[in-house]
């Protein structure tokens, strides 16, 4: 079935898209969900032109050109997208290993406050997660307390700003340099943030980004591993696709001899018969390739990402004035001074943890949609338990406690801010 861009205006002349920011909001209603698909009905077009019209249903030209895109857009040499930020932060993790040659049980420092994914990929490739308390300050890990767990095993610090709001990069530098180990970058809550008017993955040698409907930028699902290297991008493309030592994609799969030249030729050591280099296998690797809509959808995104960059930081900052001017013993984590932070959500410190739990319960009885911060401390977990003693990590443990986000939205409009300060108000402690 093949339908031209008319007969798809056409088709979506009297549609609505289901986030669409045109959507009635009825207070107390209508659910305020801390972030949703920042859509319209221009992705639902181009995803079902890309479905139906395009030469690829899995990845092809236009994941390809999403990766150019969003390479120029945000100052990575390369990108490779695959199916989710999770596999992101896996084939990241992975490519680092086999590129510096990494051993079993090397060591890697992070945060025991975030996302499960950014550990479990440590685990998952042999390595060794060592953890850092964070302070309560800027929610991240303490920069003050990581040196003295730098041993002659470390390799690299694993840098994951929960929400966006980044550590002093300034210091990590200088401590990656100290030790000579690397900066890697889970930027799955932080695309579009600077430090001292550079992007955040332009400090890291490689780094991750997440596409799932409640970030940035959304491809329905999906993930972004980006690199400078030409190298490392080049395994990270193995990785994702069955481990295959060839590398063409989109159109390049129709050039009968392949970008190389030598698509049919002698590429296994101990065989000496002519091979398709299609079918070489070079690496160990996974089926973790996103479909070609999806890329179509990703382009019609960056071309908004400006506009939401802009409503996420109006949004964090009306949301954050509603609350501390009207909730006592509550306040908002630091910024630091060299930071330009793209809101992933809007967070809270309460000062104990009664009042994080009756305003968590007032504000989700009024649907208003709160989230932890994220796992809090990853130790408590009982998937997680058996890495080290969560006792250790006191300050983890109060996030736990004391800390939730509410979103930092693009379509966030004065309605619904108007309804969230109606019920804040309502509060009481």
């Amino acid at each position: 079935m093949n339908m031209n861009m008319e007969e798809l205006d056409e088709f979506f002349k009297n549609q609505t898209a289901s986030y669409n920011n045109d959507n009635e909001f009825i207070p107390g209603v209508t659910p305020i969900y801390y972030s949703t698909l920042y859509w319209d009905i221009e992705e639902y077009k181009a995803g079902i032109d890309a479905f139906l019209n395009g030469k690829w249903t899995s990845s092809g030209e236009n994941v390809e050109q999403f990766e150019r895109n969003f390479s120029r857009k945000f100052k990575n040499g390369f990108s490779l997208m695959v199916n989710s930020g999770s596999s992101a932060n896996l084939i990241l993790m992975t490519g680092l290993k086999r590129y510096f040659k990494w051993n079993d049980d090397d060591e890697i420092i992070v945060s025991p406050v975030g996302f499960p994914t950014s550990i479990s990929v440590i685990c998952q490739n042999k390595l060794k997660p060592v953890f850092v308390d964070v302070e309560l300050d800027t929610l991240n890990f303490d920069l003050n307390k990581i040196e003295e767990k730098i041993t002659s095993k470390t390799r690299g610090i694993f840098v994951s700003p929960v929400l966006g709001n980044p550590p002093n990069m300034d210091k990590l530098v200088e401590i990656s340099k100290k030790h000579n180990i690397e900066l890697i970058g889970d930027n799955c809550d932080s695309l579009g943030t600077k430090w001292n008017n550079k992007l955040l993955n332009e400090y890291y040698i490689g780094s991750s980004c997440s596409f799932y409907p409640a970030h940035h930028i959304s491809t329905g699902e999906g993930g972004m591993v980006s690199t400078n290297d030409r190298k490392l991008n080049n395994i990270f493309h193995k990785l994702s696709w069955w481990g295959r030592d060839c590398h063409c994609v989109g159109a390049e799969n129709l050039i009968p001899e392949g970008i190389c030249s030598k698509r049919f030729d002698y590429w296994l050591e101990h065989y000496n018969g002519i091979v398709d280099h299609k079918y070489v296998f070079s690496e160990m690797g996974y089926n973790l390739k996103p479909l070609d809509l999806q890329g179509a959808i990703g382009n019609v995104q960056l071309d908004k990402f400006n506009e939401i960059e802009i409503k996420r930081k109006n949004s964090k900052e009306k949301i954050t004035n509603i609350f501390l001017n009207n909730i006592k013993n509550i306040r908002t984590p630091d910024v630091l001074d060299k930071s330009d932070v793209c809101w992933f959500g809007t967070p809270f410190i309460c000062e104990e943890p009664n009042l994080k739990h009756k305003l968590v319960a007032h504000l989700e009885s009024h649907k208003i949609q709160t989230r932890n911060y994220f796992a809090g401390n990853i130790l408590l977990h009982p998937g997680f338990n058996f890495l080290d003693d969560y006792k250790k990590y006191p300050q983890a443990n109060k996030i736990l406690d004391t800390v939730f986000f509410i979103g930092a939205a693009p379509h966030y409009d004065d309605k619904i801010f108007q309804y969230i300060e109606d019920v804040v108000k309502k509060f009481k402690s």
